[in-house]
């Protein structure tokens, strides 16, 4: 019997959050008959092959898993080979750092029902179980109301036919392959997106660390590429240009501390100093993080700023890098 939807899960080297997945998947409330889970991992060590192999859903052959090898998957290739090795004609594409509730393949095959032929995104929230990392310096999550611009793949739903008339992801980005193809189907293909706020998964929270977040942010160079592929992006730009508002604000700030750019030339010393607090000043109040009111909150989320300056300096000179590639700019 054909199944009615396909989830479709791009997996590297997080063995243990997919066996969360997969029991988060085993709990679903609909019949397994109708539908089936793909997913495409590329580790190079064994623990993910045997949790795959062995996992009761592959037992009740629910289950199946795609290996490349080792290091040859990015996401986009894993999200392609995982669609195109499905059966079902509705796919439903989440991630290995992800944990749905009992109701989520039953809610997404409604709501594709609900859209014919269009692109679904579900909610995306922090995990429960981990609400209390999220206070942590760089923690790393998602929470995503329904339908945003970016059309996340942790949790977003696509007929097939419309993957096939696409071709699928962009493989040639190392990020945003996700917004890329949902911006090529609506605008080349006529596709439909729609928000599906009652289609609910949970994202882990990852409390990395700055070096984590340091190393995570060269992919992002990747963005300027579908800046230049597709100009209805920079509708969602801060003026046109900047990914996010911290960039515009930081970018505010540098232009206190070089005395040769205007508004800071030709004044004294002092002036120049005064000038580059208060352009400073926007930037701080965005990007310093808030944990209350109280003086110990107040002086941790000042401690803090410092990383986050790196953070959002390290993720201008991505795209910075990107700009150049793509003959484009984005900042």
């Amino acid at each position: 019997m054909r199944p009615a939807l396909a989830v479709v899960v791009a997996s590297h080297e997080r063995s243990l959050r997919l066996r969360w997945l997969l029991n988060a998947l085993e709990e679903q409330d609909l019949d397994r008959t109708r539908w089936e889970v793909v997913v495409c991992f590329d580790d190079a060590g064994e623990e993910t092959a045997r949790l795959l192999a062995t996992h009761p859903l592959a037992r009740a052959g629910v289950l199946r898993a795609l290996r490349l090898p080792a290091g040859t998957g990015s996401a986009a290739r894993q999200r392609n080979a995982g669609w195109r090795a499905a059966r079902a004609p509705v796919v439903a594409f989440t991630d290995d750092d992800c944990r749905p509730p009992a109701g989520w393949v039953a809610g997404a095959l409604a709501a594709a029902g609900e859209q014919p032929g269009a692109i679904v995104q579900g909610a995306t929230r922090p995990d429960p179980a981990e609400a209390h990392l999220v206070a942590a310096p760089h923690a790393r999550t998602q929470h995503i109301e329904p339908p945003v611009p970016w059309a996340q793949t942790c949790n977003i739903v696509y007929p097939r036919a419309l993957l096939e008339a696409t071709g699928g992801f962009d493989e040639t980005l190392s990020a945003g392959e996700d917004t890329e193809l949902a911006l090529r189907a609506r605008g080349a293909f006529g596709a439909a997106y729609a928000g599906a706020p009652e289609v609910l998964t949970y994202h882990c929270v990852e409390a990395g660390g700055l070096l984590a977040k340091l190393r995570s942010i060269p992919r992002w160079a990747g963005l300027a590429g579908v800046a230049k592929a597709h100009a209805g992006v920079r509708r969602h730009l801060v003026l046109g240009v900047f990914w996010r508002r911290s960039h515009a604000l930081l970018a505010l700030a540098a232009l206190g501390l070089v005395p040769g750019l205007p508004p800071a030339r030709g004044r004294p010393p002092a002036q120049r100093a005064l000038l580059a607090c208060a352009l400073a000043l926007p930037y701080a109040l965005e990007a310093a993080p808030r944990y209350g009111s109280g003086p110990r909150a107040r002086i941790r989320g000042i401690l803090e700023l410092p990383g986050r300056v790196l953070v959002d300096a390290a993720e201008i000179a991505a795209l910075v890098r990107g700009s150049i590639r793509h003959r484009t700019v984005m900042l």
